[in-house]
């Protein structure tokens, strides 16, 4: 695991036992730190204690002389009372990035890249760190996708760690300070956790204001929010979009299709070659590259029909360029899943690709919602669920057809998260005989 001498002495509460907050407790009491640990799960407690660490709420311990607050990423620091706690005894409220960050100086020499944005972090950060993999370069892949960070072994010198970050990791971390830095797109997202948009962008943005004059940022400028924090930043900036990749070259990378992932390809050729990759080295990459799950997987195909599983698109910005992926053609017709918990932006990002839809098959709670905005755009089946779905698009699919999940919505009416959709979608596709 990754432990430091700076923690050595010093005491931390952790709140949440969860992978990542065991993860945390044993890195810092390996590292010689005081921890008094919390989860209202009892197992969970048991597990810390059997770590090495107290047992106590945080929120009912006087604070003052501790070197942090850990909590999980999924705390809502703008509701949770924790944050006010923290604050009135000058303690700050961490995460497990930050912890990795403060203990970077006992690492052998390495890069590391953070890796944010509204949609394609996860692909960006999986394909980078595959690219980097191929061309013998040691990498983990860590934050926001994986392992927790701080369970792995660390890197030799000359390693890479990649690191996606959501908006919440950012928010926790006060000096990580990445070599490379990559915003991917910025559409909105997470605004029960923010004050509008506005703050939402800012936490974004704070990945960059982190970084030293002499590390490097990467701004994909396909939209108008993220070239306004693009024209924001005063140290070294390369600025890339989708546009940059030509078709032809996109043809010869099976796992990168679509106008989404032209974004997502340049983006990670843009850091790879910041970390010296040559052009071979790149196109190889790219080539093996293969899809991360539930993000435009094909998960089957039988008598022609091709069956895909983008259950990670939880908001119609991330569905959108699924659907613009497939435009219609004589000997292939869209067939779209899609419906779940709204979050409130409705499918405007998906209008313009209305048209590459044969037939929506609309679920979950917004069902109704999204059968009056699709209209007579396309024809439109209200179904409930996803196994009656994926039944009348396959009666309905001919040879050539896809058939896509890619909800637009969260997953929360029905499933625990959208890993649980996904595989629910890929279990009944491979009920079929696909």
């Amino acid at each position: 695991m990754i432990t430091s001498r700076a923690f050595a002495g010093r005491r931390y509460a952790v709140l949440g036992l969860a992978r990542s907050g065991l993860a945390t407790v044993e890195a810092l009491v390996a590292s010689g730190a005081g921890v008094t640990a919390w989860d209202e799960r009892e197992e969970a407690r048991d597990d810390a204690m059997a770590l090495g660490a107290d047992i106590g709420n945080p929120l009912e311990i006087d604070l003052v002389g501790f070197a942090g607050v850990v909590v999980s990423p999924g705390v809502p620091l703008n509701r949770h009372p924790i944050a006010a706690h923290a604050r009135e005894a000058h303690v700050p409220v961490i995460g497990d990035i930050e912890l990795f960050a403060e203990a970077e100086g006992d690492l052998p020499p390495h890069k590391t890249v953070g890796i944010t944005g509204t949609n394609g972090k996860s692909t960006v950060t999986a394909l980078v760190a595959h690219m980097l993999e191929s061309a013998g370069v040691p990498t983990l892949m860590g934050g926001n996708i994986g392992l927790p960070i701080l369970t792995r072994e660390p890197l030799p010198e000359g390693g890479v760690y990649v690191l996606e970050l959501s908006s919440y990791q950012i928010d926790l971390s006060h000096s990580l300070a990445c070599d490379v830095a990559l915003l991917t797109n910025l559409s909105p997202d997470h605004l029960d956790r923010y004050d509008g948009f506005a703050g939402y962008s800012a936490s974004k943005a704070r990945l960059f204001s982190l970084q030293h004059r002499d590390q490097v940022a990467i701004v994909a400028v396909d939209d108008d929010p993220s070239k306004m924090i693009a024209s924001r930043i005063n140290h070294r900036l390369h600025r890339v979009s989708g546009k940059d990749i030509d078709p032809v070259d996109q043809a010869r990378w099976p796992a990168l299709q679509g106008p989404h992932n032209a974004q997502n390809a340049v983006c990670a050729i843009a850091v790879c070659r910041v970390l010296g990759l040559n052009d071979e080295q790149i196109e190889r990459g790219l080539a093996t590259y293969k899809s991360l799950p539930h993000r435009m997987e094909l998960v089957g195909e039988a008598d022609g029909v091709r069956w895909f599983n983008d259950s990670k698109a939880t908001n119609a910005a991330s569905a959108a360029p699924a659907l613009a992926a497939f435009p219609p053609a004589p000997d292939q017709r869209l067939h779209w899943i899609a419906g779940g918990q709204a979050k409130g932006d409705g499918l405007a990002a998906c209008r313009p690709w209305f048209g590459h839809v044969k037939r929506a098959y609309l679920i979950g709670e917004a069902m109704e919602t999204f059968a009056a905005e699709i209209g007579d755009a396309c024809p439109v089946e209200k179904l409930g669920d996803l196994a009656t779905a994926v039944k009348q698009a396959a009666a309905a699919a001919e040879p050539g057809d896809i058939v896509l999940l890619s909800p637009a919505c969260a997953s929360f009416d029905q499933y625990k998260d959208y890993e649980q959709r996904g595989d629910a979608f890929r279990a009944a596709v491979q009920a079929l005989g696909a």
